[in-house]
């Protein structure tokens, strides 16, 4: 035990400071996996904002449609809306 006290007296702020760095390195890995979690979340959120923008997009494309007297380009413009909204998987 003695020599572990003598150890401590003459390299005890070195080794304090390593445990120091050695600490402060582990709470930068775990931020960086942190924020590319967060990216990955982000990427996810933003590709379903896409999906459902186009879904209403084309919902309301399709009112429009509707709400007009035209003829047939308008039907077949009808099914391809109906096709793309089933495809996208909106009901």
């Amino acid at each position: 035990m003695n020599k572990v006290e003598q150890f401590l007296q003459k390299q005890g702020i070195k080794v304090i400071i390593f445990l120091l760095v050695l600490t402060y390195m582990k709470s930068c890995g775990v931020d960086r996996e942190v924020t590319k979690v967060k990216k990955q979340l982000t990427t996810l959120d933003s590709l379903a904002n896409k999906r459902d923008l186009e879904i209403e997009g084309l919902k309301a494309e399709k009112r429009m449609i509707q709400a007009t007297d035209r003829k047939m380009l308008d039907v077949q413009r009808q099914s391809e809306i109906d096709a793309e909204l089933k495809k996208l998987g909106a009901h």
